[in-house]
Parts: C-alpha cells; structure tokens; sequence
C-alpha cells in the first residue's frame, strides 16, 4: 500500500516481485537487502550512451541522488491514464527476486518472470521502462549454467563475499536503463504526434514506443506521420464540472446501504487545434518530472517554471495543480541536498516552508476546481490527484512539526519516511502526552490545529468517486496522520470509513463469487461507502453464502474495530475469549490454593457502577455495527464477545429491546460456534453475580462440639455445653466464637449462594459449582435460571472427603457456551471494609471531576492510573480472608427413641421429685463411647442474669448459685457415664431426676456423645481435643406452688416447760415429749410457720438431725388456706473460730468477683457469723412435706428465711451459763425466799427491796462432748475469770445497791457456779427488764469477750404493792 510520502514524486519506483518457487521468508530477506539501497549517487550511474538515451544521463562529477522506492504491489490498471500526468506513480522498473536450488534451471526461472510481467503490466502501457531479474543461489551443488544468452537475468551466487556491493552495481546499471528511456520517451513526445497524444485530453494515454510510426525520413522531429487507426481523431473536449461544485447525491440501493453520486454540470467545450497549434506546457511539465525522477533538480525546477508560464496562459487546471506539485518537491529536495534550508529565507519573518506550502495550497485548490463531464471516468482519478496533494500538504506540515522545525530530521522524513511513515521518533507507539505534543506545536511553530485542518480538506463527496483500494488508501493514511497528532477521535471516524470499505469490498467479493444470498438468511446492515457504481436492486445490501470460508485477515479486521470502539468508550474486550479444553466439558471445582489474588481484579468485579463515559445514542449504534461486522466476516464467537461486551459496560444506557437483542445474537453465534466446531469460548461476562455466600445452619444435632481431652476424666457439675463459663472474660471462648466452623467429614454440606440478575431477560447459568481449597470437596454442579431483574437464592450440597480446612474461595460461574469463571468471596473483616471505604472515597473523588482530559478520561484508563500507584503499607499487607471450615473425623449419630412423658409433658409440685426414662438408639455405623448429659430449664438464665449483673447481696448471691447448683431442676448420676459403649443399632435407657422449682417452665436435656476412642488417632497438635455431637430433648413443664414457710425463729427454751403427765392426748403427749429436755439452758426453740396455698392438705414434717442427741421430730398437717406452726427444740452450739473465719462462699468457683461495700471488720465478722450459723442451722433441721392420703412427697426448703441478731445470740452455746431470778429475805430468816413466777416473768412488790440473785456456771467444759469437732472453741479453757455487769430498763424507776457495772464475779472451773446477790427496790408498777453480761477477764469489748448473759423480766403491778 502507497505510504504517501512528500517526495514520492521524486522516487523511482522499482516493483519487487517474487519469482518461482521462492518462500515468502527468503522473498522477505533479499527483498530487504535491496531496500537497503534508499537512493544512488548520479556519479555511480554508467552514462556511456551517446544518442538520444543520453539526455538524462548524469555526468560523472554529479554529486546528486537518485532516490529510490520499492513497492511490492503494482498500482491497479485503472490509474493507466495517469502514465504521463504523474510518472512517478508507476513502478518505472521491475525486478523479479527467485531463489534456484539443484533442481532448478535459468531458463524456467526466465520463463516465469516473463509470464509474470505480462500478468501484471497491460499490454498497452508505456511502463516498466527496465526489467531484471536476480537470482539468488541457494547451495552450493546448483546446475546453474552461467553462460546462459537471457537479457536481464542475473545470477547472486552464494558464495559471493560483498554481495551488497554487488547489488548496488546492479542497481546503478538498471538505474541507467531507465534513465535512457526517459530520453527516448522525451522523443516520443517531442514530435507533433507525440504532443498532440499528449494534448489529446485530460489524462492522456501514448500508445506504447513500438507502435508509433517512425517517418519516412527517420526523423521523427520534421515531419507528422499520420495517426493510427484506433486513435486518428483524439477526443479533446473537456467538460465544464470541478470538484466544488459537486453535491453529494444519496440514492439508496438496498435496505442499510447508501450509494452517493455526484450531480454533474453542464459542459463546456474547450477546442484546440492539432499540431503545432498545440501547447507545451504539459510537455514541458513532463520533462520537469522525468529531471525531478532523474535527481536533477535544478533542471526540474527550470521546465516547471516554463510550464507554468505557459499554463497562465491556457488554463489546464489539473496539469497546472501537478506543477505546482512539482515544484513542492524540488524546493524540498534542494533543501535536503543542502543540509539545510535557511538560505532560501527572503525575510526574517517568513518561515522556509512557507512558499511550498503556499505552492500545495494552489495545487488543492486547482483541483478542486478541474472541470470534468457527467459520466467522465476521469472523475476517479481527479479525486485521487486531490486527496493525494492534500495528504503530500499534510504530510509537509507534519514532517516539520514532529521533527521540532525545518531541517535535516524533518528532510529525511519527507524523502525517505521508512517502513514506519506515520511514527517520526519524537513520537512514541504507545501514546503521547498533551505536553508532549504541545511542545512539539510550540518548538516547530506549527499547531496540529493546523494540520488537522489542512487533512480535514480531503474528506467530502469526492471520496465516493474513488476506486476501493484508493480509498482504503486515502483513510488509512489520514487516520494515521490524525493518530500521531492526538486526534483519536477523528482517527476513530475515519477508520469506521475504513471498515466500511472493507466490508463493502468482502460483501461483493461473495457476489462475484456467483453465489447468490439464500432466501432464509436475512439481510444485514452495511457500515461503508459504496462505490457510485455499485448495483443497485434489492441484491445489494445481501450477505453471500460461501461455500469455503477463509478467516485469512479477520483477526485484522477485528483488531480495527476494538480499537474504533474503545476510542469511543466502548471496551469490546470487556469479555475475554479464551481457548476452551475440548477434553474437560466440566471445569475442575477444586482451585489452587496457592493461586495469587489481584486485588484489582476483585475490584473490578465487585463494582456495581461504572462511570459513564461518551455519547450513549453514538456508543449504541456503534455497538450494533460491530455486532454487524463480526456476523459478516463471520467470526461468531467475535459476535458474541461484542454482544456481551456491550451487555456488560452499557446496560445503563441499552434499553430493553437492545439488550434482548443482544442476550439473543450472542446465544445463537455461540450455538453456531459450537456445531462448527471453535474451540474458543467466552469467560463469564455478567458483572459479578455472585453476591453471598455462607454456609446453611447445620442442624442441631448434627452440629460437631470441640472439647478439650481433659473433659473424658471429669464429671464437673457444670455442664460441657450449655453451662455457665465462671470466667467474666474468656478470651479462649472469643477466640473459638471468631473461629472456624467445624463440619464433619463425609456429611453433606449445604451452601446458600446468592445471585443476581441486573438485566430484563432470564440469566442462564449452564454451570453453577462452588470453588474450594484444602481438602478435597465433592459437589455437583448446577443449572440456574435467574429471573429477570431479582435476586436468585440457591443452594449448593457437597462433601468434603477429607480431615483439615475446607476453605469456600467463592463460585465458579459458567454460562451456556462459555468458559468457567472463579468469583472469589471473601469475608469482610474489618481490615477489609476500611479497604473497600477507602476506594469508594477515591472513586468518589473522581465521579464528575475533570481529573484526567481527553482520552485518559476512559474509565480503563482512570482504573489503570489507579492500579499503578505505589499501594499503601496497610494494603501491602492486607489479605483476602475467605470462609473456611474445619473437617471433623466421622461422628456417630444418636437418636431418642422413647420416654417416660407423656407428650414431653412433667407436672410437679414445689420441692417433688420425680425420675425420666429416655431411651436412646444408635443410628450411625460408629460406636459411641463417650456420653454426657447437661440440663438447662427456665431459671438458669434469669439467675445467672442476676449474677453476671452483680448487684445481689453476699446472701442472695449464695442463695442463687445454690439453687442453681445444689438443687437443679434435672440430675442424673454421674456414675452411669462410666463404661458407657453404645454398638451401632444399640439401645440405651438413662435415668434423670427431676425435682420441682417454683419458676420452671419449660427444661431441656442435652446429650453429648461421641466415639473418642478410634482405631486411629484423631488427636493431633498441642492442644489436643476431641469432637461431640449434642442431641436436646426439650420438656413442658408445671410446678404447682403449694407450701410457703414463713417467720422463722429461735427462742429460748422456757423453764416452764408443761409437765408430760398433764396431757390427755396422746399427740400432746408426743408433742410434749419433744419439748422435753434435760438442760433447759443448753436447748432453744425452733419455730416456723408453714402456710398451705393449695387446695389439698398436706402434711409437713421437720426432723432434727444433730449429734450428740437423739433424732427427733414435728409433723402438722396444714389445710388449705391455713398456717401452721412447728416447733421443735435444738441443742445450742458454737462454731470454731477457724470455720467463723472463713469467707462466704461462691459455688460457681467465679473469678475476680469484687465485693462493692466496703465493711469494716466486725461488721465482717458478724456477716460471716450470720452465714454459718444458718448454714448449720439448716443442716441441723430439715423440712419436708406429704400429700394428705397420696404418695407424693417432696422437700421443703427453709432458704428463704433470714437470721436476726435476737436468733443467733439464743442458737450460738456460750461460754457462761447466767441465771437471774429475785428473792426475798423475811424478817429475822436467815433463808431465802423466792419471789411467784409465772411463765418465766416474776412479779415483785413495789416500793419494797428484794434481792437480784446472779448464778453464773462455767459450762466451758461440757461443750467439746456434745458438739463435733469443727464447733469446738480455740479459746475454753478448764478455768475463766469472769466480771459481770447489770443492766435495768427503766433504770430511773429502780433503785440498786451498790454498782452494776464490772462485778468481780472470781476464776470459775469447769462446772463450778458461784451467786451474786444485789438489792433493788421498784418504784413504780409496770414491766421492768434485767439483763446480766459476764464476761471473761481482760477480754476485748466484742462478741468474742462475751461469755455469757440472763434475761430477767419484772411484771409490778398495783396489787402486789398493795
């Protein structure tokens, strides 16, 4: 194809052809030896010649160039007419390029190239003026006979050392060849006959040298033979028609195709007359070009100047435009010949290159304005002189502009622009800055504003005109100018031309094929310029069937219209083609593990949105033209890569019937694709439609528990699951919440998948499989159908086969015809989410900021720059965490298979207890060797609420964890989990105890099991565990609330205790039994009411139960609605110091429990007294009750009643026994005389002195015998000193002699007692109290220095004073 170069008017063309046998790579490698040769010095060319070939012949001392080209490609036969118009178009040599083995001959080599030559140049043509043929040897064993007579056959044997040099002598001499035929081409021209051919018509043709006549005379110059027959009266009428006046005409001719034609004026003759009346003004243009071929510029430069002297004079616009032309070029030359062109300034002011642009300016303009007739087939080749001079004017502008000014760089590109035209070294393939080019404008002093404004001048109706390969040509070429200047824009338009031609030329390809568009297969649309000749009719516009298909070029084709696309923001490469496997249909499921993830990638997949970019209404009928293109190469997986491309990037701005449309052509050229057997397919194309993955809810009792090896040996009462962690903070029990999930292996697995479907059709997944790492994961994929615009919930089942990590990386997605595709899915952990925020942020940054300019704008380009930057150091470090799940050892399996409950119904009452039968039945093929039970019910939770908050008392705190722990609502013995073997297909039956609890509401049993001990161990690492399964059974139940205890207390014993043999009844009588003590001091009263808030009786019995003293006890029976009263006796004691010292308990063993009120030590001490003395107490008595006339008993709890100071100072034994009673003296009696009691209260006279007697008895002694060994004090001892004081209430009404306070009572032993008698006199009547506190010597103020105290009570009252 033509390069265009600036001084191509200058080159002398030799056509390489191939010959023979020879490959394209040998072709190739000698064809590039002789390009090497870019011009030849005139001083090397022979000039021996003496007639009239020595016109143009060099002389020796000529320091000029011939400049050479060499064209693989003759120009097409229809620029005949052209021959003397523009010299320089035609190939003026030809050498043929063969390459002969052993097996070839000279001759047959000779034979071929004639035979090519008469194939390629018409019979009737001046051209080629020099023909040879070289003939590279290839061996060293050839037959080649060199004495061989055949004119123009060369042989290159291939043992010749400088063959360059040899070639270049070679060159010279075919050099000289045609510049002797130049002088006799001149002659030609010269004679009448000569001229008149060249004056003849617009384009003239001469016949061939051999056919004109010569004169009788043999001078061809003094006499005009007569014409030839075929050409006796030359046409040499011209129309009136130009360029610029020439409207585009659209006529259709088929649905989609456009055809233009160009309305032509009215003609206007012009006569001449023959012979010498004849100008030479195109005889004179002609020897300018032969001078300006021969490398003689200065004597071009004098025949063009006369030329167009002449051509003022009578008007011939075209000749006069390729004068002008021509002097374009010399000026150039001569500067190139100079090294620079600075000496042909006139004025400071004026550029160099200003005369030559202004030269081309004519040039455009005059033939823009040649005249032409309707019909005239010159109208062709008028257009293509045009477009060629514009793009010689554009390509003068751009050689100094990407060479930074008028010079040397910028010479060398106008005259030898090289393999590579369009791409000076200032510019780079892979795109330039504005900066860059910027700078280029400003250091050149030409704009690409004015560049592109010159090229602009070649697009218009004329392009209609021209033949296809000259229009190909002519856009090409101004495409690639538009490229290096930044235009990608106008570049992207004219290529579409481009395509459109291309198209153009393969749909009538198929037509001269004789193949005619079968009647079931519609029309198509076209893209391009039809030729104004083309056939009209319905024909035009159809597809050709061929029988034989070539996709030769395609690929090209293809790689053309992606980059129109993308240019205009449409990514055609959105979807990748991919080489499917024709051995796998199904892709693999299991991924590498180790397979590096792009973040990139993931992003890219992730995205909802893309920013728009371009015109949507452009973007969408460029998009139907591709798919129209790729269905007539055809290429159909190209058709549905561009289809789904364009689904994927434009599906905002597709309405619903282009979508459809597009989902439709895809599917059926994949289908096509398919039955013709392409093994390429498409990756998956629909965004992304994974949206979630996370695993199903493993059923409950087939959900595996991980426990620690030491549970096998313990029987904790806290429960293995279910139970209260007594930790507050358990950062083991955190980390095994954020942990992997635990699976077992060979059980299916369900995963719920997510999709979504953004598009108005049904999505069809032909596959649909989940991709894993790890172990090994077998699964079936799945056929999906998502409706339209929703979002799909699937499930996908698998097993994985394996112990270790089962890691769920994400899906595999593969649509009908496609290739399968990973989506991966990670967790969004926080390190994630803080990644993701941060490129929303940037992202929403750029939306609707002018950030980028021009093409960078693109959103690939935007997310390449992004992808590019250095990433941060949190990102380097951040990695896709994904779902994984940890493969447990096969586990058996337990089922329930009866109970004792009626429809897991239990009714109770408060304090019953009652037992469960529940059988269980091993339904896996494993053993079960391990089974625990824990219990949860009701009131767990809200008790364990009330502790984990921390607001309850010491007291209530221990009360709640007794009643959770002590007394739960569900037991069983944990002496039945020992030896516990399970068979598969065994039953087992367990026992559970159930007692009723106030509150409960509902109960729950869980089992534990598993098979620990394996044939193979299962345990590994350093924190060996072992795996359960759970199995619940839930309970419905009823506790009827029936007895409350209330108003406990604990009196002294009374000394006037009834007598036995009073009663009558026999109950009274046992009743008074029980009262009945020995030593009443040494004994008190436990009291307590019992109310009956049911509707049935119930009778309730206390027993005590304390050592040291026989078993004893009460027993009522408690109507409905009422309250009773037990009593029963309890032998005092007291608790070792050692015990007293203890602090209270917790029974859940919590850690770092804080006390919040801060006490002071005796306040402590109390505190503690109070709890151990009512834990004894409760030990010592114990309730329980019997339904009147049934069965049913329970327990009756006494942990709601409260200790008062009054009860522990008469249950706790004392050191001292203390003894207050009054007597009297009468008169003259040496004896006492006690004063009435009744019921324990004395009832002295007023105003009269009786006497306090005070017995204190060292009881030290007598305690460790009755008490056990932890109530024994530290501090008894076989003898005390004790004091005693007195205390009266109301002291101002009683009148004492002596003091009441620290009375010496002396050192007791064991057992000794000792009185101390004081006087007191009542004054008034009424109730009076008498307390006595002994204490032990030197003891300290407190509880402990106590050792005893009496109560007295005085009743006076007015009759006993009288």
């Amino acid at each position: 194809m033509d390069t265009h170069a600036f001084a191509s008017l200058a080159h002398v063309r030799i056509l390489l052809i191939p010959v023979g046998t020879i490959t394209q790579s040998s072709f190739d490698k000698y064809a590039a030896e002789i390009r090497s040769f870019e011009s030849v010095r005139l001083g090397d060319i022979p000039a021996d010649r003496k007639d009239e070939r020595a016109r143009f012949m060099p002389s020796p001392l000529s320091t000029g160039y011939l400049h050479l080209s060499f064209p693989t490609h003759p120009p097409p036969r229809s620029h005949l007419s052209l021959s003397l118009l523009r010299p320089s178009h035609f190939p003026l040599a030809v050498i043929g390029i063969a390459a002969c083995s052993k097996n070839d001959s000279l001759s047959s080599v000779y034979a071929q190239f004639t035979s090519s030559l008469i194939d390629i140049f018409p019979s009737d043509g001046i051209y080629p003026l020099a023909k040879n043929c070289f003939v590279f040897e290839e061996g060293e064993d050839t037959n080649l006979s060199m004495g061989d007579n055949l004119p123009g056959l060369v042989v290159l044997p291939s043992m010749m050392g400088n063959k360059k040099l040899y070639i270049g002598t070679l060159l010279a001499d075919l050099c000289s060849q045609i510049l002797g035929e130049f002088g006799v081409l001149v002659q030609a021209l010269e004679s009448p006959m000569g001229n008149e051919y060249l004056n003849s018509t617009l384009l003239p043709m001469i016949p061939p040298l051999s056919e004109i006549p010569e004169p009788l005379n043999g001078s061809r110059r003094d006499s005009l033979p007569p014409l030839p027959s075929h050409n006796s009266q030359p046409d040499i009428s011209k129309g009136n028609f130009t360029l610029s006046a020439a409207p585009m005409k659209r006529t259709s001719s088929g649905p989609g195709f456009r055809q233009s034609t160009l309305a032509a004026q009215p003609a206007r003759k012009r006569l001449s007359t023959i012979g010498v009346a004849s100008s030479h003004a195109r005889l004179f243009k002609v020897l300018g070009d032969l001078f300006l071929l021969a490398g003689r510029p200065e004597d071009a430069i004098v025949w063009y100047l006369e030329s167009l002297q002449l051509f003022r004079s009578s008007p011939d616009p075209a000749w006069h435009a390729a004068t002008l032309e021509g002097l374009a070029t010399v000026s150039v030359i001569e500067s190139w010949s100079v090294g620079n062109g600075l000496q042909n300034s006139t004025t400071a002011s004026k550029e160099p290159w200003t005369e030559t642009c202004d030269r081309l300016t004519q040039a455009t303009a005059l033939y823009y304005k040649s005249p032409t007739g309707e019909g005239d087939p010159n109208h062709s080749l008028l257009s293509y002189l045009y477009t060629s001079c514009v793009l010689r004017h554009s390509a003068l502008l751009f050689a100094i502009w990407s060479a930074k000014g008028w010079g040397p760089l910028a010479f060398t590109a106008m005259l030898q622009p090289g393999p590579k035209p369009y791409l000076p070294p200032t510019l780079s393939l892979d795109g330039n800055s504005w900066a860059h080019l910027e700078r280029l404008s400003s250091m050149s002093g030409i704009s690409r504003a004015t560049i592109a404004s010159t090229l602009s001048q070649i697009h218009g109706p004329w392009l209609l005109h021209l033949g296809a390969r000259e229009r190909i040509a002519i856009l090409e070429a101004t495409s690639s100018l538009y490229a290096c200047l930044g235009y990608k824009r106008k570049e992207a338009y004219i290529l579409r031309e481009v395509l459109g031609c291309i198209l153009d030329l393969m749909v009538c390809g198929r037509e001269e094929d004789g193949l005619s568009r079968m009647s079931s297969v519609p029309g198509t649309s076209g893209l391009g310029i039809h030729a104004p000749n083309s056939s009209g009719g319905g024909g035009w516009g159809g597809v050709g069937v061929r029988m034989s298909e070539s996709s030769d070029g395609n690929d090209s084709i293809l790689e053309l219209l992606k980059h129109i696309c993308k240019v205009l923001g449409i990514n055609l490469d959105a979807v990748k083609l991919v080489d499917a496997n024709p051995n796998n249909s199904l892709p693999s499921i299991a991924a590498d593990e180790n397979a590096p993830i792009s973040y990139e990638d993931y992003d890219n997949d992730a995205s909802e949105t893309t920013e728009p970019y371009g015109w949507p209404e452009l973007q969408v009928g460029v998009v139907r033209e591709a798919v129209a293109v790729a269905e007539a190469l055809p290429d159909f997986p190209a058709v549905a890569q561009f289809a789904l491309s364009a689904l994927k990037t434009l599906q905002t701005v597709l309405s619903p019937g282009d979508q459809y449309h597009l989902y439709s052509t895809s599917s059926r050229a994949l289908t096509t694709a398919r039955r013709r057997g392409d093994t390429k397919s498409i990756e998956y194309w629909s965004g992304r439609p994974v949206v979630s993955i996370m695993l199903a809810p493993i059923p409950f009792a087939r959900l595996p528990v991980e426990k620690p090896i030491s549970a096998l040996g313990t029987t904790s009462k806290i429960a293995l699951t279910g139970g209260t962690d007594p930790f507050l903070y358990n950062p083991r029990k955190t980390a095994v919440g954020e942990g992997k999930t635990l699976v077992v292996q060979k059980e299916t697995l369900e995963f719920v998948v997510m999709l979504q479907n953004p598009y108005i059709f049904d999505l069809e997944l032909q596959s649909l499989s989940l991709s894993t790492s790890g172990v090994p994961f077998e699964s079936r994929p799945l056929h999906v159908v998502i409706p339209a615009n929703s979002f799909h919930e699937v499930v996908l089942a698998g097993k994985a086969m394996e112990i270790g990590t089962l890691t769920i990386r994400g899906c595999r997605v593969q649509a009908p015809g496609g290739a399968s595709r990973e989506f991966i899915m990670p967790l969004l952990t926080n390190e994630e989410e803080q990644r993701l925020s941060r490129r929303r942020g940037a992202l929403g940054c750029e939306v609707g900021r002018s950030k980028y300019s021009g093409i960078d704008s693109f959103p690939w380009e935007k997310a390449r720059k992004r992808s590019s930057r250095p990433p941060s150091g949190t990102e380097t470090k951040t990695l896709f965490r994904f779902l994984e799940c940890m493969v447990v050892p096969e586990q058996p399996f337990l089922r329930i298979r009866r109970t004792s409950l009626t429809h897991g119904a239990l009714m109770l009452y408060n304090g019953e207890e009652s037992t469960i039968r529940i059988t269980l039945e091993n339904v896996s093929p494993l053993p079960i060797d391990f089974l625990r039970l824990v219990f949860d019910d009701s009131t767990i939770a809200p008790a364990q609420q009330a502790l984990s908050e921390g607001e309850m008392s010491v007291f209530d705190t221990y009360e709640t964890e007794f009643s959770l722990i002590q007394r739960p609502v569900l037991s069983w013995n944990q002496d039945d989990a020992k030896d516990i073997h399970i068979r598969p297909g065994q039953k087992m039956t367990l026992t559970i105890t159930c007692i009723g609890k106030v509150g409960c509401t509902h109960a729950t049993v869980h089992f534990s099991y598993s098979h620990v001990h394996r044939e193979q161990p299962v345990l590994s690492g350093s924190n060996q565990v072992f795996h359960t399964r759970q199995l619940s059974y839930p309970i419905m139940a009823t506790v009827y609330h029936m007895l409350e205890c209330h108003a406990m207390d604990i009196l002294s014993f009374p000394r006037h205790a009834p007598s036995i043999d009073d009663a009558d009844d026999e109950r009274v009588r046992a009743r008074r039994e029980t009262l009945h003590v020995g030593d009443e001091g040494s004994w008190c009263l436990f009291s307590v009411e019992v109310r009956n808030t049911y509707g049935l009786p119930f009778d309730v019995t206390f027993d005590r139960l304390q050592n040291g003293v026989p078993p004893a006890s009460v027993s009522s029976t408690v109507p409905p609605g009422s309250m009773s009263r037990l009593i029963i006796p309890i032998r005092k004691f007291i608790l070792s110091e050692a015990q007293l010292s203890q602090p209270i308990p917790t029974l859940s063993d919590r850690q770092f429990v804080v006390q919040k009120s801060k006490l002071s030590d005796q306040e402590a001490r109390t505190q503690r007294e109070f709890f151990w003395y009512r834990e004894e107490l409760f030990r010592l008595v114990r309730g329980k009750w019997r339904e009147t006339g049934g069965v049913r008993s329970g327990d009756l709890s006494l942990r709601q009643q409260r200790m008062t100071l009054p009860m522990l100072e008469t249950l706790r034994l004392e050191n001292a026994q203390v003894q207050l009673s009054l007597v009297t003296y009468p008169d003259s009696s040496p004896d006492d005389h006690p004063l009435v009691e009744r019921e324990g209260k004395f009832y002295p006279p007023a105003d009269e002195f009786v006497y306090l007697r005070t017995r204190i008895t060292n009881t030290s002694r007598k305690c460790p015998a009755l008490l056990p060994s932890k109530m024994l004090t530290s501090v008894a001892a076989s003898s005390q000193i004790f004091t005693m004081g007195l205390e009266m209430d109301p002291s101002e009404h009683i009148v004492y002699e002596g003091i009441l306070t620290e009375l010496a009572v002396g050192r007791l032993e064991s057992g000794e007692s000792r009185e101390l008698e004081a006087a007191v006199c009542f004054l008034a009547t009424g109730r009076f109290e008498i307390s006595a506190e002994v204490r032990i010597f030197d003891a300290p103020r407190s509880e402990t220095g106590r050792a005893g105290i009496g109560h007295l009570t005085a009743i006076v009252r007015a009759s006993d004073a009288a």
